[in-house]
């Protein structure tokens, strides 16, 4: 099978990758970039552990074709943090012992971040809402669901 060559953005970078045309994002990410922070935790898309942003919109990367990412913008868990600076998500999540295995980890601070660029001061129901298409087995959802509305307050400049 032939290689295609796509051009994007990932992560504010510039990137140029050549892929099948079956492969998935979720397979370019990893094998092809070394983005590993996504996961494929079903390969169906039905548990969120491979989301990314694709031109604002949370997508399972493992239902997207690698060739769809042509001059797209992608952001993956990778590009969340400034540096050694944790995203206000990421600290939060830590904070409220929201994560412990960590496969389900990235795709939920995806979601979340996706959400908090939308509407900055979502209500419980949105949050939960808008997690609804990422699946945790060990946590449970209320730590997460307070990771995030402490996370949008703090950006937003309030506190709790």
């Amino acid at each position: 099978m032939s290689s295609i060559a796509v051009s994007t953005t990932i992560n504010g970078d510039d990137v140029e990758f050549l892929c099948r045309a079956d492969e998935t994002l979720l397979d370019v990410l990893r094998n092809r970039l070394g983005l590993l922070g996504a996961k494929e935790g079903c390969g169906t898309g039905d548990c969120g552990a491979c989301s990314t942003i694709v031109d604002g919109r949370v997508v399972c990367s493992c239902l997207v074709l690698g060739a769809e990412a042509e001059g797209r913008t992608i952001e993956t868990i990778e590009g969340m943090a400034n540096g050694s600076e944790l995203h206000p998500l990421q600290a939060k999540f830590i904070e409220h012992a929201a994560l412990q295995c960590g496969i389900c980890t990235p795709g939920f601070l995806i979601a979340a971040k996706a959400l908090l660029d939308v509407n900055p001061e979502p209500t419980e129901e949105e949050i939960r809402y808008w997690l609804a298409g990422n699946l945790c087995r060990c946590t449970g959802y209320d730590k997460i669901v307070r990771a995030v509305q402490d996370a949008a307050l703090e950006m937003r400049g309030e506190r709790a």
